[in-house]
């Protein structure tokens, strides 16, 4: 099996010119290859294979125009080319968009670093025609394993690399307590059958801070922008860049709170080592295009909970278990059973009308999960 870490980059001022000039060529490769793609086919031609533009560029590597390709790695170039010829191949079999020429200003600068070559210590990476780069943290990366797919990333602040490494899952799938049922929501996070409830982080106090501090910076930015129009035109001065930086960083801190917190909610949850986990299947997409819920759903990242969820109970060898999207978790009575006709969003408690127990929404709809195998 292969997990896949991601970790922060500390590379001095070179290192980082050089990371931005193989993030450069292989924007280049992949612009190069769909100009290729898209000429050959206006003119008749059949697709391009990857083989052959390979060789093409071999040729090209040998004029005095393109020999400055040669100072960078081969599989960097390589890499981007099979992923231009795999963008196209997915538009025609219409599984996508037709692929876009990446730009150097909006598009992310991200380039493919060979497996084979790359090489960690407890504090640094060897990336082949780089060099040794610091690491931001101690011991993320276990050393001399079998490393796959490595790609370095600019998210606009910092450098990251994400690779994959093989390990063995855990055998063991004996359960340590009972099954569990988690209830995603918006009022709170998640409601586990056990009676555990996880709060709505976007509630916090903290980050509630930042969206405030967020606004005003994205107010300053604005007034600036119409400050310095001129025309139809709008300037960038060097104080709106300072500005998008800090705005970038306060969207990078919310994102790693919520990111943070649902980390820690899903390792305490699995590392309990539940007999199963049941969750619902939520129907996110719909739930968004709800105008007074869209935004709440979208900062809750049910997705990225349900995600998470299901790649740790694989590690840890735990059954997860997807309840039908219809299944009434809700307004079913966890004790007798009795399903009720119509239950509103706000309805937040409800009595049985055939047993006449009390209900938490959540709590009951948690339990439901719970014993959804049972009913199923």
């Amino acid at each position: 099996m292969i997990k896949a870490y991601k970790i922060q980059l500390k590379p001095n001022n070179k290192q980082q010119t050089k990371l931005f000039q193989n993030a450069g060529v292989a924007r280049w490769a992949y612009n190069w290859t769909l100009a290729r793609q898209q000429e050959n086919y206006k003119n008749g031609g059949k697709f391009i294979p990857e083989f052959e533009l390979q060789k093409q560029l071999t040729q090209l590597k040998l004029t005095d125009e393109f020999k400055w390709l040669n100072n960078y790695s081969r599989q960097t170039i390589v890499q981007a080319i099979k992923d231009a010829c795999q963008a196209y191949k997915r538009f025609f079999k219409g599984l996508s968009g037709f692929p876009k020429f990446k730009s150097k200003k909006s598009t992310k600068q991200s380039f493919y670093s060979r497996y084979d070559k790359i090489r960690f210590t407890e504090t640094h990476v060897r990336l082949e025609k780089i060099g040794w780069i610091k690491l931001a943290e101690r011991n993320r990366i276990p050393v001399n394993s079998k490393y796959s797919n490595p790609r370095v990333k600019f998210d606009g602040l910092n450098w990251w690399l994400t690779v994959g490494v093989e390990f063995e899952p855990v055998q063991d799938g004996t359960p340590h307590s009972e099954p569990i049922g988690i209830d995603l929501g918006v009022k709170d996070l998640a409601v586990i059958s056990t009676g555990e409830k996880f709060k709505n982080i976007n509630k916090s106090k903290k980050v509630k801070k930042l969206e405030k501090k967020l606004k005003r910076l994205q107010r300053k930015v604005s007034r600036k922008y119409e400050k310095g129009k001129e025309g139809n035109r709008y300037r960038k001065t060097k104080n709106i860049i300072k500005l998008e930086r800090l705005i970038r960083k306060t969207h990078q801190r919310l994102r790693n709170i919520r990111m943070n917190y649902i980390h820690q909610i899903t390792t305490k949850l699995v590392k309990t080592k539940p007999e199963y986990i049941v969750m619902e299947d939520l129907n996110v997409s719909g739930m968004v295009k709800n105008h007074k819920l869209a935004k709440a759903v979208q900062e809750q990242t049910l997705k990225e909970f349900r995600r998470q969820v299901e790649y740790k109970c694989e590690w840890n060898g735990i059954r997860l278990i997807i309840a039908d999207r219809y299944y009434p978790s809700s307004k079913m009575c966890s004790e007798c059973g009795y399903i009720l006709e119509k239950l509103s969003l706000s309805t937040r408690e409800w009595v049985c009308p055939k047993c006449g127990t009390l209900h938490d929404r959540d709590l009951n709809a948690s339990i439901n999960l719970r014993n959804y195998p049972k009913s199923a």
